[in-house]
Formats: structure tokens, C-alpha cells, sequence
């Protein structure tokens, strides 16, 4: 690994630092449970953002690829839009990159845009198809 911890998303629990006994994360200088701690509060975070043309928040449309968490707390997000054109391309990076900013313990934060793969329905979870009634 080079320092950074990618972490899937993971059920939280209470963080413990690597000096108070935490249990070791290979290649990185976090706890386990800092990470989950962290990881979980930056994806509440995500869930306060919506796309202002769906009544769904981001996270669970499925608009966000990945959370890298580094050594020093800082947090890269890969994430899309539901389209190229999206008509809040320009300011929906800079609401995640807000959200997470707010977060206890994140240090700088870092949003990059890709569409590659591409969005499409088949990544939102049940939570956001029920909400959009595609049941």
C-alpha cells in the first residue's frame, strides 16, 4: 500500500487509536477502528447531499465511487453525476467536498469527478429506488 487506506464501507464502531490499543490496519498508521469510525461519519456526511433533480441523497444513488482516508486524515473522493451535463456539475464537488470537510478529524479533502464508468440506475441502492418508487 502507499499510505493510504482505501476502505469499503463498513458498519462503524467506537474509534480506538493504534496508542490506545487499536487493532493495526496493514500499510497504514490508523487504527481499524479510527478508519470504520471515520469512514462511517464521512458517509453520513455524503447522505446529507442531494441532487437537487432527484429526491435521493448521493451516496445512495450510487454517485460515489470510493473514499481513500490517508495516514494524515486526509480524504480523497471519487464520485459522478447522473449525467455529463448535469446542470450542477460545477457545484455538486464542491458540496461533497463541504460535507466531508465537516466531518470530525478530516483533514484536507480532495473530490475528483470521473465518469468512467459511467452512472446508471443499476448502482442506486433499494434505499433510493423505493424513494424514487422503481419498485
Amino acid at each position: 500500500m502507499d499510505g493510504k487506506a482505501e476502505r469499503d464501507i463498513l458498519t462503524a464502531s467506537a474509534p480506538v487509536s493504534l496508542a490506545d490499543g487499536g487493532t493495526p490496519v496493514e500499510g497504514s498508521n490508523l487504527s481499524k477502528e479510527e478508519l470504520e469510525q471515520m469512514t462511517a461519519d464521512i458517509v453520513a456526511a455524503l447522505k446529507t447531499v442531494y441532487d437537487p433533480e432527484i429526491p435521493a441523497d448521493i451516496y445512495e444513488l450510487g454517485l460515489i465511487y470510493k473514499i481513500d482516508i490517508s495516514d494524515e486524515r486526509d480524504v480523497t473522493v471519487d464520485m459522478t453525476l447522473t449525467a455529463p451535463g448535469c446542470p450542477v456539475a460545477g457545484e455538486m464537488p464542491i458540496w461533497v467536498e463541504n460535507a466531508v470537510g465537516s466531518v470530525a478529524g478530516v483533514g484536507q479533502v480532495k473530490v475528483n469527478l470521473t465518469f468512467d464508468p459511467p452512472w446508471d440506475q443499476s448502482r442506486m441502492s433499494d434505499e433510493a429506488r423505493l424513494a424514487l418508487n422503481m419498485f
